[in-house]
């Protein structure tokens, strides 16, 4: 784990964006499962997938449509959502926009 994250952190200042790019930093990556941090631009989205592990997504900075299963759903700043696993979901930051992913694996 980075020193960055020992000690009570805000994370949303803890990653910067980067123009037309999705930048992402891991805080823990482990057999249990990760969280990791991501930075979208405006209009950067990730195409549907699927995974085999529930997601749980908690947007820190600006807005999202985060579609899971073929539904739409609109999430800002100060909301959260879960991606079950082997549902396809896909999402598209509206603007600047950070998520804060937690992913376990048992």
């Amino acid at each position: 784990m980075s020193d960055l994250f020992t000690s009570a952190q805000k994370y949303v200042d803890a990653i910067d964006y980067q123009n037309n790019a999705i930048v992402s930093k891991t805080i823990i990556q482990n057999d249990s499962g990760t969280i990791t941090l991501f930075a979208f631009g405006q209009g950067q989205s990730l195409s549907e997938h699927t995974a085999p592990f529930d997601a749980f997504v908690m947007v820190l900075d600006g807005q999202f449509v985060i579609t899971i299963g073929g539904k739409e759903n609109t999430v800002k700043a100060g909301e959260a959502i879960i991606m079950p696993a082997n549902v396809p979901h896909g999402l598209v930051a509206l603007n600047n926009a950070k998520i804060l992913l937690v992913m376990i694996k048992g």
